[in-house]
């Protein structure tokens, strides 16, 4: 729509003036002034598009009024209608850049033909400056691009010497990150968001689908104006976003290091995804954190996993999760490599194993967005191997018949936990699980109580010496024999030998 400031100092005049221009059945905003001076103060108000004055009228005329507006360069379309056919006036309007110089009374089809072609002027205009904006748009955007690709300052300018760049502006960048392609959405134009013009954004840049650059200029409050956008962003478009603060640009040679420190710090989002802003020296050592070499690591869950521990592997897999969550140099590649080798050898350890499902992890592990999935994909991997494990407790027959064998064997030797778990290359707690599910008892105990029957058979059928007997059943100590066998049976070797096998009752 186009505003109209119609001058004359007849009511019935700029009546007829009204009525034409509604006739047109176009969209005009049309004002009224009585006068050059009149009119001046409107101008001086607001913008107008076309200006249809008379010529004749008290205080100033139509052309000391157009001059004004000429030295004022003041875009404006101007027209002249007056009863007056002097050469004098239409030469000083030709010369001032007048459209057209009507004679009243106007003529409508005179009157049609000037403002349609005014109207057409307007909308060349119009074209032409959307064109040259956004061919300074595009050539801005391509400078900011390659300084952040890291070209010569002085060549840049340059090669754009004949552009009013103001690039010096710019103090601070921001880095905005979306975990999906954000900004392939229909609608998404920032530059039009009402509530993120107030931040006092200089320059938008977008990257790609997901990122975006924004350029500030007040380094002041930059972190307040970065949680406030994420604000805006969630609100506004129901999304979540991250961003990385640059430090404060000196130079404009600085930008492209600036944005290395950008994708640094975004780095972080990977490991906190529950922080939404990050900003120079924010993270520090967390203490407490026992660091071990990564093949130290993969190696010991390696053995959990031979050994069936999966309370090790838990363990060791926790402080695995603990070095890389607070260790943020290392690149995400990396890191997923190597749980996706500790994923592989879960799977391998787990029966009935499907490769298309192993791959299938593994492909989520490798698009996880941040670390937390990462952990999460192995923990239920670490379930799955749990529940594979507890199913084999129903069939570890075997594995505790042979340690029984071996007790039965040698019950005078010394008898450990972890020599009879290494024995049958189970550990050490998951042996005692399936031990005392399929005989009921500890394995201390089932141990302890052979060498009391054993002990309790030679005290009945031969004369060999206590201390001989404690020997045999694998008490090295005679008097933690005795003290073991008085607790067993509620009486002591020597008296039950006496009673003749008798055991207190």
């Amino acid at each position: 729509m186009y505003k109209i400031l119609i001058v004359d100092d007849e009511k019935i005049e700029r009546n007829g003036i009204r009525f034409l221009l509604k006739k047109l059945n176009l969209e005009f905003e049309i004002a009224e002034a009585v006068n050059g001076v009149d009119a001046l103060e409107k101008l001086e108000k607001e913008d107008f598009d076309i200006l249809l004055t008379d010529v004749k009228m008290p205080f100033m005329d139509g052309i000391e009024l157009i001059d004004h507006v000429v030295k004022e360069k003041k875009k404006l379309r101007t027209v002249i209608f007056s009863g007056c056919n002097e050469f004098d006036y239409a030469k000083k309007a030709i010369r001032l850049g007048v459209i057209d110089y009507i004679l009243k009374p106007v003529d409508p089809n005179e009157f049609k033909n000037t403002l349609n072609k005014v109207v057409n002027e307007l909308e060349e205009a119009k074209a032409s400056d959307e064109l040259k904006n956004k061919s300074m748009e595009f050539l801005y955007e391509h400078a900011l691009y390659m300084l952040l690709n890291g070209t010569d300052v002085t060549k840049l300018r340059q090669e754009y010497s004949g552009l009013s760049l103001d690039l010096g502006k710019f103090r601070n960048m921001l880095l905005l990150e979306f975990n999906h392609d954000f900004f392939g959405r229909r609608g998404v134009d920032f530059k039009e968001n009402e509530n993120l013009k107030s931040i006092g954004i200089l320059q938008y840049l977008n990257l790609n689908q997901q990122q975006e650059i924004l350029f500030l200029g007040d380094e002041m409050n930059i972190l307040r104006k970065a949680n406030e956008i994420v604000k805006i962003i969630k609100d506004d478009y129901d999304a979540d976003c991250y961003i990385a603060i640059s430090s404060d640009i000196g130079d404009l040679s600085e930008v492209a290091d600036k944005m290395e420190e950008l994708e640094v710090l975004m780095e972080n989002k990977f490991y906190h995804p529950e922080i939404h802003v990050f900003y120079p020296n924010m993270e520090g050592e967390t203490p407490g954190i026992i660091q071990f070499d990564d093949d130290t690591f993969m190696k010991q869950m390696k053995q959990d996993i031979k050994m069936k521990d999966v309370e090790a592997l838990r363990e060791h897999f926790q402080r695995f999760c603990e070095k890389y969550r607070h260790k943020t140099e290392y690149s995400q590649i990396y890191i997923k490599f190597l749980f996706s080798n500790l994923m592989k050898d879960i799977y391998g350890s787990i029966d009935e194993t499907d490769e298309a499902e192993l791959n299938k992890d593994i492909e989520k592990l490798y698009m996880a967005t941040d670390f937390q999935v990462l952990t999460e994909l192995v923990e239920e991997a670490i379930r799955r191997l749990e529940t594979c494990f507890a199913g084999k407790t129903q069939t570890a027959h075997r594995e505790v018949e042979l340690v029984k064998q071996y007790i039965y064997r040698n019950y005078g030797s010394e008898l450990g936990i972890d020599m009879l778990a290494d024995m049958v290359h189970l550990a050490p707690s998951y042996l005692s699980t399936v031990f005392k599910k399929e005989t009921g008892q500890n394995l201390s105990k089932f141990i302890k109580a052979y060498r009391m029957e054993q002990a309790k058979d030679m005290l009945e059928n031969s004369m060999t010496k206590i201390v001989d007997i404690s020997v045999a059943c694998g008490y090295p100590n005679v008097s933690y024999f005795c003290s073991s066998f008085r607790e067993f049976f509620g009486v002591s070797p020597q008296k039950f030998r006496e009673s003749g096998g008798q055991a207190d009752a």
